[in-house]
């Protein structure tokens, strides 16, 4: 079983090919607060519902100072598929080796992928028009969600106990408010 990150880890370095061309880098993003959202496939159609909502609020989050990084354990050719016109607002990177997972100490579980809860998120994605697509990489992944400072360390780790879970939103305003009070002392 792969560690865990906790509260006070320093995040791993994450040099990863971007859907739509060229290389992200974690620490490009030095001095601003980092939002790494690990999700499944790209044609996971509970990814596709949660990055929906990422969507809407992204500007948002970019206002509040937040980068933000989707992480597919998909190819490239697939995320552009899944998300292309046009491609989100921030990076979607691809990961179908699965080693930043592996760093981040993501998690896989048959429990959670079966987990009768999802059904209800999994509803509401079909009566959204998200039909599920061609699953890759580990069938049993389960998402998770890391909130950096500006120095790349880890505040927040949220690992999903099942396939339908993120962290909620309530969570990331908590930490840019946090932030924000942080700034404002010093």
């Amino acid at each position: 079983m792969t560690k865990r990150l906790q509260p006070g880890d320093r995040a791993p370095t994450i040099e990863a090919n971007a859907a739509g061309g060229g290389t992200w880098r974690l620490a490009e993003c030095s001095g601003s607060r980092a939002w790494l959202s690990f999700f499944r496939y790209a044609g996971c159609p509970l990814c596709n519902l949660r990055m929906r909502a990422m969507v809407k609020r992204a500007d948002e989050f970019a206002s509040r100072g937040l980068t933000i990084a989707a992480i597919f354990q998909s190819p490239a050719i697939s995320v552009e598929g899944a998300f292309a016109n046009p491609l989100p607002p921030f990076p979607l990177l691809c990961d179908p080796d699965e080693r930043l997972y592996a760093a981040y100490g993501c998690e896989s579980s048959l429990a959670g992928y079966l987990d009768p809860r999802n059904l209800g998120e999994l509803a509401r994605a079909t009566a959204n028009g998200i039909l599920p697509g061609r699953m890759e990489g580990t069938k049993t992944r389960l998402p998770a969600d890391f909130l950096l400072d500006e120095q790349h360390v880890v505040r927040v780790a949220f690992y999903a106990a099942r396939i339908a879970e993120h962290i909620p939103f309530d969570a990331v305003d908590d930490f840019l408010r946090e932030g924000a009070r942080d700034g404002a002392s010093r």
